[in-house]
């Protein structure tokens, strides 16, 4: 083992199946190349962004900028005006999963399942394009089952069926974190992703011409093929963000009919589920929603974040500056309307580090009161992911913490070591 740019290197022979995600998950927060996965020539990479240090060093800017990066993002999709041609970049290769380093990560796992995949579909329709994660349990050597939510691609989905066609796709894998963040941001049906992350990439991102029409950015593995409209297949157990079990479910079939890998050191790039990666590329992208739900609410509203130890999903912290009594319980109540799936919210004053547990547990030690400063709501529809939720009809209970300072005795909270 050695280390060399901050990337562990991992020269061990390991098997796909248990070994790899065994070794990944001994590395947290570090990025890992596993060199040697037995009976594979590519090597696996995993861990490329997640830490928001990693995150915020793609979007250049700090940590406490990603949230506004995102949102400027949004706000000011680039159209993309450079693309290359797939032969220049890709050796074309026969079409078999059972080449690619796939993992199988947990013993009970439905498979080897694909968690970096990105697909890229065009809407039947209009022929906008979407981007969008999704985790893909290996079936056969060119077939795939695809968890896809009620989001875009769902929509599209519906749409081909309608129309009585498959609905055709790409998919990538191998990118760098800013493109697969702009991949999870929540942005209209008729927007694209890839926009967003040409924004990103200040108008230099390039994509590929694939064979089917639709255009991925570089990636180390690029697939084409079809999500059938007429075939299903069982997909889970899967691990998901709160390292519980989702159950199993009936999920559409994608058949590939193209296999690319980069002509230079292609690598193959899995996310650890219920790793750092998976929380924050999930997660992060919500934050903007509860900034600009709670923005109308408080306009001194200062950041937002969905905590790690929350799976960035269940737990916000939000940052104001107090103007007046009762900011912090209005800012409560806008949060948990914002993102439904939000269990706890901590509201803290802007001398506090939101992106530091310990800074958070000093404002709710000194600056709560438990029957003033807690709002409890019972029986509220919250997330399909958290396993305390009824299972009879899917509710939990809220809880809402206004850690704030008291703005009529502000010298009572006074941090010494902050002022002097």
């Amino acid at each position: 083992m050695a280390e060399e740019l901050n990337i562990i290197q991992i020269d061990e022979e390991l098997d796909a199946e248990y070994e790899a995600a065994k070794v990944l998950r001994k590395y947290p927060k570090d990025t890992v190349m596993l060199n040697n996965i037995k009976g594979y020539d590519i090597p696996v990479v995993s861990g490329i962004c997640n830490t928001r240090e990693k995150i915020a060093q793609s979007l250049g800017c700090q940590v406490d900028e990603i949230l506004y990066k995102i949102i400027d993002g949004m706000n000011n999709p680039t159209p993309i005006t450079k693309f290359i041609d797939l032969k220049d970049e890709y050796d074309s290769k026969r079409v078999d999963l059972g080449k690619i380093p796939i993992l199988t990560h947990y013993k009970r796992d439905g498979g080897a399942y694909i968690t970096a995949g990105v697909v890229f579909a065009k809407d039947p329709e209009t022929g906008i394009q979407n981007a969008s994660i999704h985790r893909m349990l290996v079936l056969e050597k060119n077939k795939l089952a695809i968890r896809i939510v009620p989001r875009n691609l769902y929509t599209y989905f519906q749409k081909a069926k309608d129309m009585g066609k498959d609905l055709d796709i790409s998919i990538a894998i191998g990118m760098e974190p800013s493109i697969l963040l702009a991949c999870t941001t929540s942005i209209p049906i008729d927007a694209d992703e890839m926009e967003v992350a040409n924004r990103f990439k200040n108008g230099e991102l390039e994509l590929v011409n694939c064979k089917n029409g639709i255009k991925v950015p570089e990636a180390d593995i690029i697939f084409e093929g079809k999500i059938l409209i007429d075939e299903t297949a069982p997909e889970g157990p899967f691990v998901d963000l709160t390292d519980t079990y989702d159950y199993v479910r009936e999920e559409p079939v994608i058949k590939l009919s193209k296999m690319y890998l980069k002509k230079e050191n292609p690598m193959y790039h899995a996310i650890l589920p219920a790793g750092f990666e998976h929380k924050l590329l999930q997660g992060m992208p919500q934050e903007p929603r509860i900034f600009n739900a709670v923005k109308n609410t408080v306009p001194t509203v200062q950041n937002v974040v969905l905590t790690e130890g929350g799976c960035c999903w269940l737990h916000a912290a939000v940052s104001i500056k107090k103007q007046t009594e009762g900011d912090g319980k209005n800012i409560i109540m806008a949060a948990l309307a914002a993102h439904p799936s939000l269990k706890h919210v901590v509201v803290v004053d802007e001398d506090v580090n939101i992106f530091d547990p310990q800074d958070i547990e000093y404002a709710i030690a000194t600056r709560v009161k438990g029957d003033d400063d807690i709002i409890i709501v019972p029986k509220a529809r919250g997330s399909s992911l958290d396993p305390k939720a009824s299972e009879i009809d899917g509710t939990t209970t809220k809880v809402g913490v206004d850690a704030t300072k008291s703005i009529l005795e502000p010298h009572k909270f006074e941090r010494v070591s902050f002022s002097e």
